[in-house]
């Protein structure tokens, strides 16, 4: 199981892997630890199906384009889906916990740096466990 990738075993100046996204693709488990950063409009990341050896595992996902300017989307395999929520703007957002639905972070209201952090916690389902911007499930 990975939880983070590091680029050193130095304590202090421990590392987490980057990864960067030009083209939309999908996650690998040797991945799964990285930091996921996007800065190109309209790709689509997809998340690795769950199995018994990455579950535990976080991703990590950073909009690092202009504001405005690039809409992120995460999509989860057809058997697994992003379940959880996150206080975005003074409001809870709550994932719709339908399978193969997307997480968006929408293009209009983006923000260089917003960011999501998603965990399986079981075969089926990644859990929301932190993020800020504006998220929506995908209808």
């Amino acid at each position: 199981m990975s939880t983070y990738n590091y680029l050193s075993n130095d304590e202090v100046r421990n590392q987490v892997a980057q990864s960067y996204y030009t083209a939309t693709g999908d996650i690998s488990d040797s991945d799964l630890g990285n930091d996921h950063n996007v800065a190109v409009d309209a790709l689509t990341i997809g998340l690795p199906l769950i199995n018994s050896g990455n579950l535990g595992s976080t991703v990590f996902f950073r909009n690092t384009g202009a504001d405005a300017a690039v809409k992120l989307v995460i999509s989860p395999k057809n058997t697994n889906k992003i379940v959880g929520s996150m206080t975005q703007a003074a409001a809870v957002f709550s994932a719709s916990g339908v399978l193969d639905k997307d997480l968006e972070n929408t293009k209009a209201t983006a923000l260089k740096g917003d960011w999501v952090a998603l965990r399986a916690v079981s075969l089926t389902e990644w859990y929301i466990i932190g993020g800020q911007g504006i998220w929506v499930s995908e209808s």
